[in-house]
């Protein structure tokens, strides 16, 4: 969860919502990733659709078989629930729960669905506090320039 939270710090110092995720494949970070849709300006862009690809990469594999499992500084989106669903991700570790869009937990369980084709083992609480922290940070600042 670490090196989620220096991916979430990239993303804050590039002016993105401080949200970074890291995937593992045998026990080595393959995929980081961060939220950029300011940057890239697309919805699309989070740093939980970004990162798996990354590992896909890596690795080779369309399936991403082998993938263990995606740590994300906060709870995942509807969006992103999904994917992680598709990609077969065995097991999600998130940091903080999301209160407004949170779907693997908080609002909706998509990731342990069994109704859908593959289910998650998800884990939350990781570090939690600090990424909290670091998006409260943020949109205080945000607050500070006069934005919303």
């Amino acid at each position: 969860m670490s090196e989620a939270l220096a991916e979430a710090q990239a993303a804050m110092d590039e002016g993105e919502v401080p949200i970074g995720c890291v995937i593992v494949h045998e026990g080595k970070i393959v995929g980081r990733g961060h939220n950029r849709r300011e940057t890239d300006n697309d919805p699309t862009a989070h740093a939980e659709i970004d990162c798996p690809a990354r590992g896909r990469e890596a690795i080779g594999e369309l399936e991403i078989a082998g993938l263990r499992a995606l740590y994300v500084t906060l709870e995942p989106c509807p969006m992103c629930a999904g994917a992680i669903v598709q990609a077969r991700i065995p097991t999600l570790v998130y940091g903080c729960d999301d209160p407004k869009a949170g779907a693997a937990r908080t609002l909706y369980r998509i990731c342990e669905d069994a109704r859908l084709n593959h289910v998650v083992e998800v884990a939350t609480g990781m570090r939690g506090e600090e990424s909290a922290e670091l998006l409260k940070e943020f949109f205080r600042r945000q607050r500070a320039l006069g934005k919303k």
